[in-house]
């Protein structure tokens, strides 16, 4: 059963992200705008998550790109990073900027960041990846509507901006540190054998 989960996820995290895209209306109903902006983070990502591992494309790519045709990224950790890391820091995240608005800036950093991680390579190499368009029509206006809304509507502290800004980079650099460690230890096995 595990393993079905595993390999099935995004499907039916794209399904429950047009549920909560539909109930929006009503949940967010008297909530400020930055809330609901923050809000919209959880069934954006699970949107973007779709395009990126509909048909395992995400894992092909980083696999052919980083691995040369090695799993360097397991689908356990694909599922792993997405789904009790992204969906539970999305869902923390909206529940204390429901507190204090300023921890939402957490959610639209990390989307702006991932955005980032997805349009500098393809204008590097003039090619799609997983997670592009998502990135460009969702990503970057969320991520900069909402977190222009958190700091209009509310004192922002130094360390929210700081914990903001470690979470959206620090997540995207240890998926990277933990690829390229896979791809060292591949390299020494295959040196080895």
């Amino acid at each position: 059963m595990l393993r079905r989960l595993i390999a099935n996820w995004v499907y039916g995290g794209f399904l429950a992200a047009l549920l909560l895209l539909v109930l929006t209306p009503v949940l967010a109903q008297g909530w400020p705008l930055a809330l609901t902006l923050v809000f919209l983070v959880i069934p954006t990502y699970m949107l973007h998550q779709y395009e990126e591992h509909d048909d395992d494309r995400f894992h092909r790519a980083v696999n052919q790109l980083m691995g040369q045709g090695r799993d360097v990224l397991p689908s356990r950790a694909i599922f792993l990073i997405n789904v009790p890391l992204v969906w539970s820091v999305n869902a923390w995240v909206f529940a204390a900027a429901r507190s204090d608005l300023g921890w939402g800036l957490i959610g639209l950093y990390t989307l702006l960041a991932n955005a980032l991680v997805h349009i500098v390579p393809a204008v590097a190499t003039r090619r799609y990846n997983p997670g592009l368009i998502t990135a460009v029509i969702l990503f970057l206006p969320l991520g900069l509507w909402g977190s222009q809304a958190v700091l209009a509507a509310t004192p922002v502290t130094l360390l929210q901006q700081i914990v903001a800004i470690a979470v959206a980079v620090g997540v995207h650099v240890g998926i990277v540190l933990y690829v390229q460690s896979n791809v060292r230890r591949l390299r020494g096995r295959g040196r080895a054998a």
